[in-house]
């Protein structure tokens, strides 16, 4: 097992287009999303999920995508559309992360509920980077799309985040220099100064 600082230091995005099969396995899969529910969640809310979007259904998702498209350009051309619909077959494996404002206790923000959306999709990456898979996190215009919400059967306080892709790389992510933490960080000044 990787010790925790390396393997966080380790994940790296690979583009979806560069995930191959093998994906992981129904049961590494259920360690991902097991890893996932170890998220914060104020009040047990569970305000979010992960819609599984099987090979089978993943034309669906393409023409949903295509119509996406032609929803933002209804001049998009045959060749943007195709270019839609194939991102629906990229990754051996693909999740829709879904956060919902309206589940539960309306107290608790949705920006914190999407703050836990956020930590279990981080959960979710270490886990399968350390079964030895690739990953990355797209999102884009066509996820606010009608075509895209009634495919996943959105209610109107459902937000579709991002997709999840996940399968091994076809070659060594580049790793990327990461910021130093005084780059991200301040002290909170007594007051007069």
């Amino acid at each position: 097992m990787i010790p925790l600082l390396e393997l966080m230091q380790t994940r790296r995005t690979t583009l979806p287009k560069r995930l191959v099969e093998p994906g992981p396995s129904e049961d590494q899969l259920r360690q991902c999303l097991a890893a996932a529910a170890t998220a914060p969640d104020h009040n047990q809310l569970l305000p979010w999920r992960f819609v599984r979007i099987p090979t089978a259904q993943r034309g669906r998702l393409g023409d949903a995508l295509a119509q996406a498209l032609i929803e933002r350009d209804p001049d998009a051309t045959a060749e943007q559309q195709a270019q839609a619909r194939e991102k629906a077959e990229r990754a051996p494996e693909l999740l829709l992360l879904v956060v919902d404002d309206d589940r539960g206790d309306p107290e608790v923000d949705v920006l914190e509920r999407t703050l836990s959306a956020g930590c279990a999709v981080q959960n979710l990456l270490l886990m399968a980077t350390e079964l030895g898979y690739g990953s990355a996190l797209t999102s884009g215009k066509g996820l606010k799309s009608r075509a895209v919400r009634e495919l996943f059967g959105l209610g109107p306080g459902e937000h579709a985040i991002c997709f999840v892709s996940l399968g091994t790389p076809t070659r060594a992510p580049q790793g990327r220099a990461r910021p130093e933490v005084e780059a991200f960080t301040g002290v909170l000044a007594a007051p007069g100064l």
